[in-house]
């Protein structure tokens, strides 16, 4: 039996003989239905439309859908202390794009922001060897096709090693987390939030939103307790959710000055 995938946000949803009745990730206030009805298609049908984009996005290979599909998103893969991690992940499953990754190294494992971006995640963890996926236990309930290789992490920090820390920012999603990455990959590090704060289209600031397609701000405190969990972090980068929106150098300080600019707005 196929496993359906919402066309609207990409989520894959375990193998049914029909497809769901509904998209609960786009039904939730955060998403949203598409204007033509609730829509599904499957890897399958995916592939004879589209195909996955694999190019470098800063000094770092990405992947990514093209033509455009669902949200947006791509998937990094960052050669760090703690193995090859597969930031992210994408819809679409391809050999091009495995051969890539293989060509770097492979992956160790897939570390996933928030649930928006869960999509394909256990066909690219098939794929990948049977690689473990990491997601925070506060988004456990938005998990649409369950998977043994999935490992939850708790708390606030996890680090995977001396180099790669995950922080639970929250205010997107309880669970919403960022990768931070000490030393690479430029001098300096870089910080890869997800969804929890996005790079804006200035590209010299980030913004924080509980859902970004229907403008619902995030709630003041959880904007303060994103600034505190990532005080002690530094870094020079923030690689955001999509291809080119990055600030690549004085991140830190950018950061620093959107958390003000957003909470002097709310206050005003």
């Amino acid at each position: 039996m196929p496993c359906h995938v919402c066309e609207t946000c990409g989520t894959q949803y375990a193998d049914s003989a029909a497809p769901p009745a509904r998209c609960a990730i786009c039904e939730d206030e955060r998403q949203y239905v598409g204007w033509a009805g609730q829509r599904w298609t499957t890897l399958e049908e995916l592939a004879k439309r589209h195909r996955l984009r694999v190019d470098v996005d800063a000094g770092l290979l990405g992947i990514g859908i093209a033509p455009d599909f669902a949200i947006p998103q791509r998937a990094l893969l960052l050669p760090t202390g703690a193995g090859n991690l597969l930031w992210e992940c994408v819809s679409l499953v391809d050999d091009a794009a495995l051969a890539a990754l293989r060509e770097r190294g492979g992956v160790d494992r897939i570390v996933i922001s928030h649930p928006h971006f869960y999509s394909a995640m256990v066909d690219w963890s098939d794929a990948l060897g049977g690689v473990e996926i990491l997601l925070h236990e506060a988004d456990r309930e938005w998990v649409m096709r369950p998977s043994p290789r999935i490992r939850w992490w708790s708390g606030d920090e996890l680090a995977l090693s001396d180099d790669v820390t995950l922080v639970r920012c929250g205010g997107h999603f309880p669970g919403s987390t960022a990768l931070h990455w000490k030393d690479g990959p430029r001098p300096g590090g870089a910080l890869f939030p997800g969804d929890a704060l996005q790079v804006v289209m200035d590209r010299r600031h980030v913004t924080f939103m509980y859902s970004y397609p229907n403008f619902i701000p995030m709630a003041t405190a959880d904007v303060r307790a994103m600034r505190d969990r990532l005080a002690r972090f530094a870094f020079e980068d923030v690689y955001g959710y999509t291809w080119g929106r990055n600030i690549i150098g004085g991140a830190r300080a950018a950061v620093d000055a959107s958390f003000e600019r957003h909470l002097r707005a709310v206050a005003a």
